[in-house]
């Protein structure tokens, strides 16, 4: 029961997310050159991750992510089945995040300022998919390298661990917003791209296994870089 509690809440958290960060991303716009809705969205998805562990935190982690989920399972913090268990619960809770964004904004009548649910895309690096797994790996790294030092046992941040987290979100949104919208998240740009798809637009899907395969490389070399620097054996 403990187990299935743990999914519940991953699945809780990425719902929330997705809702919050790519629905704040909808409204506002992530243009680069207007500042306000840059920000407001980089400040969305990291007030949500700090509400977020302190909600659900206790209970599962609070990884919604699978990158970090990868980080944790390469770290030796979880089990290969609770790996797989949330990622599931993850990309579920996105979907059903953007479900919400599709019936608010759908049901509302309220202009998509994104196009496309907040998914990701190659615009800001025009189109260049060696760029898109650069920002995203390099940006994953930093995230996932931030979450390992502050969950150590040997880092003693206590209660402060849940900002320190959802600031090192946005400050990576700051720069990644107007480079590819800013995944890190395999599940967040999973569930957007399919409702997407869904209602007519296949593009976010083109780019999709760039959303995924950088954030997943970046964390697994967040994973190695912290074992080696903490002094783990590999």
């Amino acid at each position: 029961m403990n187990s299935v509690k743990k999914y519940i809440a991953e699945f809780i958290g990425t719902m929330v997310l997705v809702v919050l960060g790519c629905g704040t991303a909808m409204l506002v716009g992530c243009d680069a050159k207007n500042g306000g809705g840059y920000i407001l969205t980089a400040l969305a998805f990291g007030l949500v991750i700090v509400g977020m562990a302190y909600c659900v935190g206790n209970i599962s982690g609070c990884h919604i992510n699978p990158a970090v989920s990868l980080g944790v399972l390469l770290s030796g913090g979880m089990s290969a089945v609770d790996f797989i268990a949330y990622i599931i619960s993850q990309c579920l809770g996105a979907f059903a995040g953007a479900g919400v964004l599709a019936a608010i904004f759908g049901l509302g009548g309220v202009n998509d300022q994104t196009g496309g649910f907040g998914s990701n895309g190659l615009a800001g690096v025009n189109g260049s998919v060696v760029a898109g797994l650069i920002v995203e790996c390099f940006l994953t790294f930093v995230f996932v390298l931030t979450i390992l030092g502050v969950t150590s046992k040997k880092a003693g941040h206590g209660s402060f661990g849940g900002l320190i987290i959802g600031l090192t979100l946005t400050l990576v949104h700051i720069l990644g917003i107007g480079l590819t919208g800013t995944s890190v998240n395999p599940a967040r740009s999973f569930g957007p791209a399919l409702v997407a798809m869904m209602n007519g637009n296949a593009e976010p899907m083109g780019a999709l296994w760039v959303f995924i395969v950088g954030p997943f490389v970046g964390a697994a070399l967040a994973a190695g870089v912290y074992r080696f620097l903490e002094g783990k054996k590999a």
